[in-house]
Protein backbone atom coordinates (compact mmCIF):
# COMPACT_ATOMS: atom_id res chain seq x y z
CA UNK A 1 0.00 0.00 0.00
CA UNK A 2 1.37 3.27 -0.84
CA UNK A 3 2.61 5.75 1.74
CA UNK A 4 0.45 8.88 1.23
CA UNK A 5 3.04 11.07 2.89
CA UNK A 6 5.99 9.57 1.37
CA UNK A 7 3.67 10.35 -1.90
CA UNK A 8 3.47 13.81 -1.17
CA UNK A 9 6.78 14.48 -0.60
CA UNK A 10 7.91 13.25 -4.09
CA UNK A 11 5.13 15.12 -5.51
CA UNK A 12 6.91 18.51 -3.38
CA UNK A 13 10.32 17.47 -4.86
CA UNK A 14 9.46 17.01 -8.45
CA UNK A 15 7.83 20.06 -8.14
CA UNK A 16 10.95 22.30 -6.48
CA UNK A 17 13.20 20.71 -9.09
CA UNK A 18 10.12 21.62 -12.52
CA UNK A 19 10.55 25.33 -10.79
CA UNK A 20 14.06 25.67 -10.42
CA UNK A 21 14.73 23.93 -13.88
CA UNK A 22 12.44 26.69 -15.84
CA UNK A 23 14.17 29.64 -13.38
CA UNK A 24 17.35 28.66 -14.73
CA UNK A 25 16.22 27.98 -18.26
CA UNK A 26 14.06 31.65 -17.77
CA UNK A 27 16.77 34.44 -17.55
CA UNK A 28 16.25 36.76 -14.78
CA UNK A 29 14.43 40.41 -16.07
CA UNK A 30 17.22 42.84 -15.80
CA UNK A 31 17.11 46.43 -16.29
CA UNK A 32 16.73 47.79 -19.33
CA UNK A 33 20.03 48.89 -21.01
CA UNK A 34 20.27 51.07 -23.62
CA UNK A 35 21.45 49.23 -27.20
CA UNK A 36 25.01 50.28 -28.38
CA UNK A 37 24.42 52.02 -31.88
CA UNK A 38 25.43 50.11 -34.75
CA UNK A 39 29.01 50.67 -36.43
CA UNK A 40 28.98 52.14 -39.82
CA UNK A 41 29.35 49.72 -41.97
CA UNK A 42 32.72 49.85 -43.82
CA UNK A 43 33.39 51.74 -47.24
CA UNK A 44 33.76 49.26 -50.48
CA UNK A 45 36.39 48.51 -51.73
CA UNK A 46 38.24 51.12 -53.76
CA UNK A 47 38.31 49.65 -57.63
CA UNK A 48 40.79 50.89 -59.72
CA UNK A 49 39.54 53.68 -62.79
CA UNK A 50 40.39 53.02 -65.82
CA UNK A 51 43.47 54.14 -67.73
CA UNK A 52 43.48 57.77 -68.51
CA UNK A 53 43.25 59.49 -72.23
CA UNK A 54 45.71 61.94 -72.41
CA UNK A 55 45.40 64.95 -74.20
CA UNK A 56 48.63 66.81 -75.38
CA UNK A 57 48.87 70.69 -76.84
CA UNK A 58 51.62 72.23 -78.57
CA UNK A 59 52.50 76.18 -78.54
CA UNK A 60 52.53 78.72 -81.76
CA UNK A 61 54.89 77.28 -84.14
CA UNK A 62 54.59 73.69 -82.41
CA UNK A 63 56.11 71.34 -84.62
CA UNK A 64 59.73 73.54 -84.14
CA UNK A 65 59.94 74.39 -80.65
CA UNK A 66 57.36 72.54 -78.70
CA UNK A 67 58.54 69.09 -80.28
CA UNK A 68 59.14 68.67 -76.60
CA UNK A 69 55.41 67.49 -76.26
CA UNK A 70 55.58 65.05 -79.01
CA UNK A 71 58.49 63.57 -76.93
CA UNK A 72 56.19 63.09 -73.93
CA UNK A 73 53.51 61.79 -75.86
CA UNK A 74 55.79 59.06 -76.99
CA UNK A 75 56.78 57.95 -73.55
CA UNK A 76 53.54 57.92 -72.45
CA UNK A 77 52.18 55.65 -75.23
CA UNK A 78 55.08 53.36 -74.61
CA UNK A 79 53.78 52.86 -71.53
CA UNK A 80 50.76 51.98 -72.06
CA UNK A 81 48.53 55.04 -72.39
CA UNK A 82 45.97 56.67 -74.78
CA UNK A 83 47.73 59.75 -75.64
CA UNK A 84 47.54 62.28 -78.46
CA UNK A 85 49.48 65.58 -79.11
CA UNK A 86 47.54 68.54 -80.89
CA UNK A 87 47.81 71.43 -82.11
CA UNK A 88 46.48 74.41 -79.91
CA UNK A 89 44.75 75.65 -82.70
CA UNK A 90 41.91 73.17 -82.82
CA UNK A 91 41.16 73.42 -79.15
CA UNK A 92 37.90 73.50 -79.06
CA UNK A 93 37.31 70.72 -81.55
CA UNK A 94 39.31 68.44 -79.30
CA UNK A 95 37.40 69.81 -76.26
CA UNK A 96 34.37 68.30 -78.22
CA UNK A 97 35.91 65.25 -78.53
CA UNK A 98 36.96 65.05 -75.24
CA UNK A 99 34.14 65.72 -74.37
CA UNK A 100 32.05 63.08 -76.24
CA UNK A 101 34.50 60.02 -76.01
CA UNK A 102 33.86 61.08 -72.06
CA UNK A 103 29.71 60.84 -71.95
CA UNK A 104 30.42 57.50 -74.02
CA UNK A 105 33.14 55.79 -71.87
CA UNK A 106 33.98 57.81 -68.90
CA UNK A 107 37.70 57.63 -68.26
CA UNK A 108 40.29 60.24 -66.53
CA UNK A 109 41.03 63.07 -68.14
CA UNK A 110 44.62 64.28 -68.20
CA UNK A 111 45.28 67.63 -70.07
CA UNK A 112 48.80 69.14 -70.86
CA UNK A 113 49.83 72.04 -72.74
CA UNK A 114 53.33 73.63 -73.55
CA UNK A 115 52.73 77.38 -73.99
CA UNK A 116 49.51 78.35 -75.44
CA UNK A 117 48.85 74.99 -75.16
CA UNK A 118 48.46 75.10 -71.71
CA UNK A 119 45.97 77.74 -72.47
CA UNK A 120 43.86 75.29 -74.05
CA UNK A 121 44.23 72.86 -71.56
CA UNK A 122 42.43 75.35 -69.02
CA UNK A 123 39.93 76.06 -72.27
CA UNK A 124 38.66 72.63 -72.53
CA UNK A 125 38.69 71.92 -68.48
CA UNK A 126 36.29 75.05 -68.82
CA UNK A 127 33.89 73.38 -71.52
CA UNK A 128 34.09 70.17 -69.67
CA UNK A 129 33.09 71.89 -66.22
CA UNK A 130 29.80 72.86 -68.50
CA UNK A 131 28.93 69.56 -69.04
CA UNK A 132 29.86 68.72 -65.05
CA UNK A 133 32.46 66.18 -66.23
CA UNK A 134 35.29 65.94 -63.73
CA UNK A 135 39.44 66.62 -65.04
CA UNK A 136 41.11 64.20 -63.09
CA UNK A 137 44.50 66.29 -64.02
CA UNK A 138 45.88 69.66 -65.88
CA UNK A 139 49.44 70.46 -66.69
CA UNK A 140 50.78 73.83 -67.78
CA UNK A 141 54.02 74.16 -69.33
CA UNK A 142 54.72 77.81 -69.23
CA UNK A 143 51.31 78.28 -70.62
CA UNK A 144 50.46 82.26 -72.21
CA UNK A 145 50.15 85.21 -70.33
CA UNK A 146 46.49 85.20 -71.54
CA UNK A 147 45.51 81.58 -69.80
CA UNK A 148 42.17 81.45 -67.73
CA UNK A 149 41.56 80.52 -63.93
CA UNK A 150 40.96 76.71 -63.13
CA UNK A 151 37.73 75.87 -62.69
CA UNK A 152 36.10 74.21 -60.17
CA UNK A 153 35.99 70.49 -61.71
CA UNK A 154 39.49 70.50 -62.22
CA UNK A 155 41.04 67.56 -59.69
CA UNK A 156 44.84 68.66 -59.92
CA UNK A 157 46.19 71.70 -61.28
CA UNK A 158 50.52 71.80 -61.97
CA UNK A 159 51.92 74.86 -63.81
CA UNK A 160 55.58 74.89 -64.35
CA UNK A 161 56.46 78.21 -65.50
CA UNK A 162 58.45 81.37 -65.58
CA UNK A 163 57.06 84.73 -64.67
CA UNK A 164 59.67 86.92 -66.60
CA UNK A 165 58.98 85.03 -69.87
CA UNK A 166 57.84 86.63 -72.88
CA UNK A 167 56.02 83.63 -74.76
CA UNK A 168 54.53 82.03 -71.66
CA UNK A 169 54.82 83.03 -68.46
CA UNK A 170 51.31 82.95 -67.55
CA UNK A 171 51.12 82.70 -63.60
CA UNK A 172 47.58 80.63 -63.61
CA UNK A 173 45.66 80.66 -60.47
CA UNK A 174 42.42 79.05 -59.34
CA UNK A 175 38.96 80.18 -59.52
CA UNK A 176 37.25 81.57 -55.87
CA UNK A 177 36.01 78.12 -54.03
CA UNK A 178 38.65 75.80 -55.14
CA UNK A 179 38.97 72.49 -53.59
CA UNK A 180 41.31 70.38 -55.73
CA UNK A 181 44.66 70.50 -55.22
CA UNK A 182 47.14 73.28 -56.82
CA UNK A 183 50.87 73.49 -57.29
CA UNK A 184 52.52 75.99 -58.72
CA UNK A 185 56.23 76.70 -59.83
CA UNK A 186 58.68 79.45 -61.14
CA UNK A 187 61.31 78.67 -62.50
CA UNK A 188 62.65 82.14 -62.97
CA UNK A 189 65.92 81.75 -61.35
CA UNK A 190 67.23 79.27 -62.71
CA UNK A 191 69.42 80.66 -66.30
CA UNK A 192 69.08 77.00 -67.81
CA UNK A 193 65.41 76.85 -68.64
CA UNK A 194 63.88 78.85 -71.54
CA UNK A 195 60.43 78.96 -73.47
CA UNK A 196 61.50 76.83 -76.04
CA UNK A 197 63.18 74.05 -73.77
CA UNK A 198 61.02 73.83 -70.40
CA UNK A 199 58.50 71.10 -71.89
CA UNK A 200 61.51 69.11 -73.05
CA UNK A 201 62.83 67.99 -69.97
CA UNK A 202 63.57 64.36 -69.78
CA UNK A 203 63.01 64.80 -66.13
CA UNK A 204 59.88 66.20 -65.80
CA UNK A 205 58.65 63.97 -68.85
CA UNK A 206 59.33 61.31 -65.98
CA UNK A 207 57.34 62.27 -63.32
CA UNK A 208 54.69 62.85 -65.45
CA UNK A 209 54.59 59.64 -66.22
CA UNK A 210 54.32 58.32 -62.94
CA UNK A 211 51.83 60.75 -61.92
CA UNK A 212 49.73 59.55 -65.19
CA UNK A 213 50.76 55.80 -64.13
CA UNK A 214 49.11 56.43 -60.37
CA UNK A 215 46.23 58.46 -61.10
CA UNK A 216 43.93 55.32 -61.68
CA UNK A 217 45.06 53.77 -58.35
CA UNK A 218 44.69 56.34 -56.18
CA UNK A 219 41.51 56.23 -53.56
CA UNK A 220 39.26 59.04 -53.97
CA UNK A 221 40.53 61.71 -51.10
CA UNK A 222 38.77 64.33 -49.49
CA UNK A 223 40.11 67.86 -50.65
CA UNK A 224 39.64 70.06 -47.76
CA UNK A 225 42.88 68.89 -46.46
CA UNK A 226 44.48 69.87 -49.65
CA UNK A 227 46.72 73.06 -49.36
CA UNK A 228 47.60 75.02 -52.47
CA UNK A 229 51.72 75.54 -52.83
CA UNK A 230 53.43 77.85 -54.34
CA UNK A 231 57.06 77.90 -54.79
CA UNK A 232 59.94 80.04 -56.80
CA UNK A 233 62.24 77.60 -56.96
CA UNK A 234 65.76 78.28 -56.16
CA UNK A 235 68.82 78.27 -58.47
CA UNK A 236 69.51 75.33 -60.43
CA UNK A 237 66.97 73.23 -58.44
CA UNK A 238 64.64 71.11 -60.76
CA UNK A 239 61.31 70.30 -60.19
CA UNK A 240 59.80 68.58 -58.29
CA UNK A 241 56.18 67.57 -59.29
CA UNK A 242 54.27 67.72 -55.50
CA UNK A 243 50.57 67.95 -56.10
CA UNK A 244 49.62 70.10 -52.77
CA UNK A 245 50.26 70.70 -49.21
CA UNK A 246 49.20 68.97 -46.12
CA UNK A 247 49.31 70.56 -42.59
CA UNK A 248 51.53 68.51 -40.09
CA UNK A 249 51.39 68.72 -36.52
CA UNK A 250 54.36 69.58 -35.01
CA UNK A 251 55.36 67.05 -32.05
CA UNK A 252 58.11 68.56 -29.22
CA UNK A 253 61.68 68.25 -30.27
CA UNK A 254 60.64 68.57 -34.15
CA UNK A 255 62.69 71.29 -35.99
CA UNK A 256 62.13 72.53 -39.45
CA UNK A 257 64.84 69.96 -40.84
CA UNK A 258 63.92 66.86 -38.91
CA UNK A 259 60.40 67.30 -40.51
CA UNK A 260 62.20 68.11 -44.00
CA UNK A 261 63.71 64.88 -43.41
CA UNK A 262 61.39 63.02 -42.08
CA UNK A 263 59.04 63.78 -45.25
CA UNK A 264 62.05 63.51 -48.06
CA UNK A 265 61.31 67.11 -49.08
CA UNK A 266 63.72 70.05 -49.61
CA UNK A 267 64.23 72.28 -46.28
CA UNK A 268 63.50 75.27 -48.59
CA UNK A 269 60.47 73.66 -49.58
CA UNK A 270 59.12 74.41 -45.81
CA UNK A 271 60.49 77.66 -45.34
CA UNK A 272 58.50 79.06 -48.53
CA UNK A 273 55.07 77.15 -48.20
CA UNK A 274 55.31 78.34 -44.70
CA UNK A 275 57.08 82.17 -45.00
CA UNK A 276 59.58 80.74 -42.53
CA UNK A 277 63.07 80.98 -41.79
CA UNK A 278 64.88 77.66 -42.91
CA UNK A 279 66.04 77.38 -38.67
CA UNK A 280 62.64 78.98 -37.55
CA UNK A 281 61.86 77.68 -34.17
CA UNK A 282 58.76 75.54 -33.71
CA UNK A 283 56.08 74.96 -30.93
CA UNK A 284 54.36 71.75 -30.56
CA UNK A 285 50.77 71.99 -31.47
CA UNK A 286 52.11 74.30 -34.55
CA UNK A 287 50.96 72.66 -37.84
CA UNK A 288 53.26 72.97 -41.07
CA UNK A 289 53.07 72.57 -44.22
CA UNK A 290 54.58 69.94 -46.43
CA UNK A 291 54.62 69.21 -49.91
CA UNK A 292 53.18 65.96 -50.69
CA UNK A 293 53.04 63.95 -53.82
CA UNK A 294 50.26 61.11 -55.32
CA UNK A 295 52.16 58.43 -53.55
CA UNK A 296 55.47 58.43 -51.86
CA UNK A 297 58.27 59.56 -54.39
CA UNK A 298 61.56 56.83 -55.43
CA UNK A 299 64.33 57.23 -52.74
CA UNK A 300 66.91 59.67 -54.15
CA UNK A 301 65.82 59.71 -57.54
CA UNK A 302 68.67 61.40 -59.75
CA UNK A 303 66.57 64.30 -61.93
CA UNK A 304 67.93 65.33 -65.37
CA UNK A 305 68.64 69.17 -66.15
CA UNK A 306 67.45 70.56 -69.14
CA UNK A 307 69.92 71.23 -72.08
CA UNK A 308 70.83 74.89 -71.96
CA UNK A 309 68.83 77.21 -73.88
CA UNK A 310 69.79 77.96 -77.61
CA UNK A 311 70.11 81.83 -77.78
CA UNK A 312 69.06 82.74 -74.47
CA UNK A 313 65.44 83.13 -72.71
CA UNK A 314 62.55 84.32 -74.33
Amino acid sequence: MIDLRRLLVLAAVALLAFGTGTAAATPAKSRTTAAAPAAPPPPPPFEPLPPPKIYLFRGAMGPIFSTGMDRLEEKLTKAGFSANVYEFTICRWIGDRAISSYKESPAPIVLIGHSMGGLCSIVISEMAAKENIPISLVIAIDPAHATGDVPLNVERFINIFMSDSVLGGGDVVAVPGFRGHYASYDLKENSRVSHINIEKSDDIHRQIVEMVTQLPRIPPQTQADAVPLRYLVPADTLVELWDSGVRVPVRRGDTMESIAAANRVPLWTLAQSNSLPENAQLTPGQSIIVPRHLTPPEPAAAMAVPPPAVGGRK
